[in-house]
């Protein structure tokens, strides 16, 4: 399973991991025309938290013990057996907010447009998520781990 991860102590907490998220998740990927087109903005699964000199992207991380599926109501938020992904079916979905009451990190958002709970999908469908493929000090970036429970990063470039 991959997985992304974070070197804080090079995240300038620039928010392109969230602009590139949105874009990914657009009806348009033309990043003016995503955002500048009249109605909603598409919503980022990742957010930049910062305090002081500090700060990082905040996504879901596939938990060991995912609250957020235990808690879903309709058996919307699902882990694949094989991936260890953790995802949302839109059809089940209620927008019922439980998920995200108990999410330990703050990752899951709710849709209020379409009513829906969101989290990160990973970009399904793309070699590289779009975070870290646009993280410009490479702070982000993926890596297998050997099961879903035990991390096992690899080795990432240095940035410097």
């Amino acid at each position: 399973m991959r997985k992304i991860y974070i070197k804080e102590e090079v995240c300038i907490g620039c928010g392109l991991c969230e602009v590139y998220c949105q874009l990914q998740h657009a009806s348009v990927h033309d990043l003016i025309k995503a955002f500048k087109k009249r109605g909603p903005r598409p919503l980022a699964r990742a957010r930049v938290e910062a305090k002081g000199n500090i700060s990082f992207s905040v996504r879901c991380r596939n938990c060991e013990e995912p609250q957020c599926v235990y808690a879903c109501l309709t058996g919307a938020i699902t882990r694949d057996i094989e991936t260890g992904m953790i995802t949302v079916d839109e059809e089940k979905c209620i927008g019922c907010c439980t998920c995200m009451l108990v999410c330990p990190l703050g990752a899951i958002k709710q849709d209020k447009e379409h009513k829906k709970m969101i989290k990160c999908d990973f970009c399904q469908g793309e070699e590289t998520p779009a975070c870290v493929a646009n993280c410009p000090n490479e702070a982000l970036y993926c890596a297998e781990c050997d099961s879903v429970n035990k991390e096992v990063p690899a080795k990432s470039p240095s940035p410097f």
